[in-house]
């Protein structure tokens, strides 16, 4: 294991985010079975007095859930100096087997944590918080993930070892190479440019007729973020990357994080996952629209997570728009 300040953070994070994740668990479990608030009992009583606490732990555990997956990105390329063959964080997640399942699961579980952290903000906004059980229900679903993490990304810094010989973003994002990497990188450039724009099209689209006549056109908007998400992620590899370096085969998104290309990559990733958190949001909260406590406080806070992720994958968009119009670089003689 490389003990530099940033990878002890994660770990030991990791492992206090898991510890706190079993805890809230333990008790989620005991609100399946035993939570009725028309009782007065001593054990109700004490499990009202724990979802304050819980609550407050789980926001501070899926916060720094929420950070941990820019530190380990960022960690993963400052430390690409360390390892013969990488040139940045696509090299230093190859060097075993477990870096890239490491990221993986920190993507699944940002979204995750996120959307749990909307369900128990509009939970706590009502008062007799029609949403517990299912909130709790929901972080059961999500605590084999945090854990499964915590084990991945332990497995991946310990086997960490300097020196070692690993392949560059060139050789792991070409159409020649091997793995999902490269088939994402061989993906066709002008059926995924239309499907990425039409894909935000029907997001964008979807999300300010929601904004303006609610309706169930919010179910519409939340499968179309989850689905511009899935497909930008794959456009980045396809055809966008190669904008920004302005070079027909480099397709990594990973150096787009470095200084060389002003850190671009980080607006980038953090407006794409704001999107999909926030459309991921309205659709978990969608079925709960009819709850007489939340008729009230749900309808503004759907507005606002909308509006929020509307407003997210625009930036995404004008960000990548401005590179390709503005660039004297084409592909396919576009």
């Amino acid at each position: 294991m490389i003990l530099q300040p940033a990878v002890i953070s994660l770990f030991i994070g990791s492992i206090l985010v898991s510890c706190m994740v079993l805890y809230a668990t333990r008790y989620g479990i005991s609100i399946q079975r035993h939570w009725d608030l028309q009782s007065g009992s001593e054990r109700q009583l004490e499990l009202e007095k724990k979802t304050y606490l819980i609550s407050t732990i789980m926001s501070y555990a899926f916060a720094f859930q929420l950070f941990s997956l820019f530190l380990f990105i960022f960690t993963a390329d400052e430390l690409n100096t360390l390892f013969t063959g990488a040139m940045c964080a696509a090299g230093t997640l190859n060097v075993n087997g477990f870096g890239y399942p490491a990221l993986s699961l920190k993507i699944i579980n940002f979204i995750l944590g996120g959307a749990w952290l909307v369900a128990n903000y509009t939970d706590n906004k009502a008062f007799d918080y029609p949403l517990i059980r299912r909130k709790y229900l929901f972080l059961i679903a999500i605590t084999p993930f945090v854990i499964t993490e915590t084990v991945v990304q332990g497995a991946y810094f310990l086997g960490l070892k300097p020196h070692v010989i690993t392949s560059c973003c060139g050789s792991l994002f070409s159409p020649e190479g091997e793995g999902v990497s490269a088939s994402l990188a061989d993906l066709p450039t002008m059926p995924m440019r239309i499907m990425f724009y039409v894909g935000m099209g029907i997001a964008v689209v979807s999300g300010l007729l929601f904004i303006s006549k609610g309706s169930r056109v919010g179910y519409v908007f939340s499968m179309a973020s989850i689905f511009t998400f899935v497909v930008s992620v794959a456009s980045l590899i396809s055809f966008i990357s190669v904008y920004f370096y302005e070079l027909p085969t480099h397709r990594c998104p990973f150096c787009i994080l470095q200084k060389e290309y002003h850190y671009v990559g980080y607006s980038l990733y953090v407006t794409l996952l704001a999107g999909v958190v926030g459309g991921t949001g309205v659709g978990i909260l969608m079925p709960f629209r009819t709850v007489e406590s939340l008729k009230t406080v749900l309808p503004r806070t759907l507005k606002r997570l909308t509006t929020f992720s509307v407003v997210a994958y625009l930036i995404f968009t004008i960000i990548v728009t401005s590179v390709m119009v503005f660039t004297d670089f084409k592909i396919e003689g576009y």
